[in-house]
């Protein structure tokens, strides 16, 4: 446990990073540094948008598969790392400078 804690820990010190969250093959969330509400949502979501975009890249390449997912909205970035037995999400503050409108 002591290297997962290391690499939560490690992501965590990015500027930004509002929560990571890990969740088991079934979305529900086995680890988490964000808020209840927050784990909640994305556990609830961002696994079955990681599971459509695997789906799309193997339709566009059966050799290939996905490895990383990078969503950005307006005032985030949602980084999504799905595994054969558990997912990663990692959530981030954009920079106020860096937003346009």
């Amino acid at each position: 446990m002591s290297e997962v804690e290391a690499t939560l820990q490690r992501i965590n010190s990015h500027k930004g990073i509002v929560g990571t969250i890990i969740v088991d093959k079934e979305g529900k969330p086995i680890r988490t540094t964000a808020d209840a509400e927050l784990t909640e949502k994305y556990a609830e979501l961002m696994p079955d948008l990681a599971g459509m975009a695997r789906s799309l890249v193997r339709d566009l390449d059966p050799q290939n598969d996905l490895e990383f997912l990078r969503i950005r909205a307006k005032e985030n970035e949602i980084m999504i790392s799905p595994h054969e037995d558990f997912t990663l999400i990692a959530i981030q503050e954009l920079n106020p400078a860096a937003q346009t409108e």
